[in-house]
């Protein structure tokens, strides 16, 4: 078991974050904010493949101005996504944003600080101090000789400092690198000094291959620690895909449970049947899938068969065919032809016979 790190609690919207709450998987549209159809289309999405929290670039006042049409078309909470100007802030709190993200050391006098922290404060709206290796302070870099994890918490306490000054503790806090060893050195740090939920991300982590290694070894490692609240995973990708790997490093640690468990084997000389093919067809068929179910794709006699019994529905290939199981028990054999197709038919079947009252969830 994971013992969470002990933090101060927030709420966003409907959502709670830090404290005891479950950890959430965040995502940001790639859509232009001013563009409120092609925004919505997106969030509707992400909400589609087990979201739980979105933010959107704020980079002008149009894009401010458009916030709360897009906050009443959607279901899960909206973060404005600020730089430098508290005037943006203002706006997307008056639109209903539930969250900010927003350096306060970023958008000039304490008295745009206080501005913008007595709009927020009616609603108890968070503000997210968000460090980035990658936009440190020109001082900080001066003095620690570059990027350092001890320069990006030096930064992030800077921050927490302006808001606890302007006595407004409800606040998340990043430290984001693209160096996953940095970031993680740089929670460690900050986690014994502070007691503000983190928000966990490797930042301009890549491609969807290398992007999900290197978020996967960052937020896995603090994660595993009881370090983080909520997570993101940057990837150069649809942002669905980036949902589809937090939820799954946050399943591989027993800390979320839900949606589609996949299990595939890695083939081997033993496979009668091309098991890659088919265990790229078989992830793809049920990709969208939020009911909670374990699916296995399993390629000779070897492992297979005992491997796809623990699953919910599961198939071991052989010559030619594939054997079909549900609970521990095989229910059909088919041509290797027909195994996606029969796989679906067997999973719409023990979906349906769970709603209806006649299968037990996954333990």
């Amino acid at each position: 078991m994971i013992t969470r790190r002990r933090t101060r609690q927030i709420q966003l919207g409907t959502v709670r974050v830090g404290g005891d709450a479950p950890i959430t998987v965040q995502s940001m549209t790639k859509t232009d904010t001013r563009d409120v159809q092609a925004t919505l289309l997106e969030i509707w999405a992400l909400e589609a493949a087990g979201c739980d929290v979105v933010r959107c670039a704020v980079p002008v006042r149009e894009a401010a101005e458009k916030l709360g049409e897009i906050r009443r078309q959607i279901r899960i909470p909206l973060v404005a996504d600020i730089h430098f100007n508290y005037r943006l802030a203002l706006i997307a709190l008056a639109q209903g944003v539930d969250g900010l993200r927003l350096n306060p050391g970023n958008i000039g006098s304490r008295r745009f600080v206080m501005e913008v922290v007595d709009a927020a404060k009616d609603r108890r709206i968070p503000i997210r101090i968000g460090v980035n290796a990658g936009s440190l302070e020109r001082d900080l870099l001066e003095k620690h000789g570059g990027p350092t994890a001890d320069g990006m918490v030096e930064s992030a306490l800077r921050h927490i400092r302006i808001l606890e000054d302007c006595g407004y503790p409800e606040m998340k806090v990043s430290l984001k690198a693209s160096d996953p060893l940095m970031m993680i050195e740089a929670y460690r740090k900050l986690a014994v000094q502070v007691d503000y939920p983190f928000h966990l991300g490797v930042t301009e982590a890549g491609t969807p291959g290398v992007g999900t290694i290197k978020s996967a070894v960052g937020l896995g490692a603090l994660l595993s620690e009881g370090i983080g609240d909520t997570i993101r995973v940057s990837l150069s990708a649809d942002p669905t895909e980036e949902v589809r790997v937090g939820l799954d490093i946050l399943k591989a640690l027993g800390l979320r449970r839900g949606g589609l468990t996949f299990v595939s084997c890695p083939s081997c000389g033993r496979a009668d049947v091309d098991l890659v093919k088919l265990a790229r067809q078989v992830e793809d068929e049920f990709r969208g899938l939020n009911e909670e179910i374990h699916i296995a794709v399993m390629g000779c006699e070897v492992n297979g068969p005992g491997e796809a019994r623990a699953a919910d529905i599961g198939v071991a290939g052989g010559k030619g065919i594939g054997l079909i199981f549900r609970d521990g028990a095989v229910i059909r054999k088919v041509p290797e032809a027909e195994i996606v197709t029969a796989m679906r038919e067997e999973v719409d079947r023990f979906l349906a016979d769970r709603r209806a009252g006649q299968a037990q969830p996954v333990s």
